[in-house]
């Protein structure tokens, strides 16, 4: 395996931004697996929390090895505070994650661009991340995971106190009905002709955003979303969050199995 940390520009922010990268590589003892598909690997961008950055998967999980037991590529960029959003005053961080991003990765990396084999997963405000991206670019992903994910604003209490930089980034009117709200963009796809998507979502019964997540999955579920939901006991933390992704791992319908390859 290989583990890169990156430092690349974007055009989109004016800046640079730091990702980390896990590629999988053959053991050279492995006469079955001695090359890279010929697509490139499968992937999947992991987006972090708003307290975290780009590092708090390989610090706090064990996604190395469970992406290692599935040949599984993953990205880990950094958001900052953005809630992968075009900020109305601030930076336009949507454009980046769903246009830019997959292309510098593309560049740098030896993963697919086959639809079918890319995958966009995320906690807390990177669940809200993973889903709005995965709403609005549908022809980009075939599998989005949403792990405590900041789903309903409606049913965040207090969301504001919360998120201080909630004006800087949503601006001052509601959400509602916006591009930035989950449920509308669930609706807009649930109606467009669009390829289909594979949803995993899952909260932890303690966790303070459950309701926001009971409410999101009640509407999807309602528009005819068909969504893979887990619940069990949990709080809005790692121990919670590391036994899900191995889950999420494991789900993603990743097209060429045969290239699983073990860790080096």
């Amino acid at each position: 395996m290989a583990f890169l940390q990156c430092d690349t520009y974007s055009e989109t922010l004016g800046t640079r931004v730091p990702l980390n990268a896990y590629i999988p590589l053959p053991r050279s003892s492995d006469s079955e697996s001695t090359a890279e598909p010929i697509d490139g690997y499968p992937v999947l961008f992991l987006l972090h929390g708003l307290h975290s950055n780009y590092t708090a998967w390989m610090r706090n999980s064990s996604v190395e090895r469970y992406a290692s037991e599935r040949g599984l590529a993953l990205i880990m960029p950094d958001a900052r505070r953005s809630f992968y959003t075009n900020m109305r005053h601030g930076y336009q961080y949507f454009d980046f994650f769903a246009r830019e991003l997959p292309e510098i990765a593309n560049r740098l990396f030896p993963i697919s661009r086959k639809r079918e084999n890319r995958f966009v997963a995320g906690l807390s405000m990177g669940g809200y991340g993973a889903f709005k991206i995965a709403f609005s670019c549908p022809e980009q992903y075939c599998a989005a995971a949403s792990l405590s994910g900041a789903l309903s604003f409606s049913r965040i209490e207090e969301a504001e106190t919360l998120l201080p930089e909630w004006k800087l980034i949503f601006g001052e009117n509601d959400t509602s009905g916006t591009e930035n709200d989950l449920n509308h963009l669930a609706t807009q796809y649930a109606q467009g002709d669009n390829p289909p998507l594979a949803l995993f979502q899952c909260c932890g019964t303690e966790d303070y955003l459950y309701p926001s997540n009971q409410h999101f999955l009640d509407h999807a579920r309602a528009s005819g979303l068909d969504i893979h939901y887990e619940e069990g006991p949990g709080e809005h933390s790692w121990d919670y969050w590391d036994p899900q992704i191995r889950r999420v791992v494991n789900w993603l319908p990743i097209e060429t199995p045969e290239n699983s390859l073990a860790e080096d």
